[in-house]
């Protein structure tokens, strides 16, 4: 079982979430192994896909011992809860919603809420997020609006998502993000559609190479 520390220490230390959109269990087993062997054993399934809490109770079984697992999407109390009873360690939303991240607390897991403006970031801060989720970052600036916001806001941990790939990921990080979220442009379509998990774990490596460049 993870604690809350030992999750954001994790989201954290290796500064990637990945934001996987499947379909089949089978399918997120597979990116959730590659994920792993590339050195960033933490994995996103969005609630938006069919049978997600499905998804996710098959890898609790299966990866949940090696593989900090998170729900995102998430827009409800309801389906944090059924996310977390499904085996989510961390609920992420596009939006901010006081009843989900109360749910997320009551249940000890990492509340991760969408904010955009100071005001929202500061309020979703105030109500309890471990961390805040800048969405979409790419529209309203990228890394200058993350500088931006960690000027009179540096004590909460930000992770941009929305337009975040191999170009711009470390004008993120050098900016003061704690982590981003990476969708399509780390588990590409093609990689999914062709069962390429080799490409996946290439591809995870460069980010997290990236990420550790930036950093130093």
């Amino acid at each position: 079982m993870y604690s809350k520390k030992d999750v954001l220490d994790a989201v954290v230390t290796c500064g990637l979430i990945p934001v996987v959109r499947v379909s089949q269990a089978q399918q997120a087993i597979h990116v959730a192994d590659a994920l792993q062997r590339a050195g960033a054993p933490i994995i996103e399934i969005t609630m938006t896909v069919p049978g997600a809490l499905s998804v996710l109770e098959e890898l609790s079984r299966s990866v949940g011992d090696t593989v900090i697992l998170g729900a995102g999407t998430v827009l409800d109390a309801q389906t944090a809860r059924l996310a977390i009873l499904a085996g989510a360690q961390f609920v992420v939303a596009p939006t901010l919603d006081e009843a989900t991240i109360q749910v997320c607390n009551r249940y000890a897991k990492v509340a991760i809420p969408g904010a955009l403006t100071p005001t929202e970031i500061l309020h979703a801060w105030e109500l309890g997020a471990d961390m805040v989720k800048v969405f979409p970052a790419d529209a309203v600036g990228g890394p200058g609006y993350i500088k931006s916001i960690k000027a009179p806001l540096p004590h909460i941990d930000l992770v941009p998502t929305g337009g975040v790939d191999k170009d711009t990921t470390a004008d993120f990080i050098r900016a003061g993000a704690a982590a981003v979220g990476v969708g399509s442009a780390l588990v590409e379509k093609k990689i999914l559609e062709h069962e390429n998990y080799d490409a996946l774990v290439e591809n995870t490596k460069e980010y997290l190479r990236i990420i550790k460049e930036a950093r130093t």
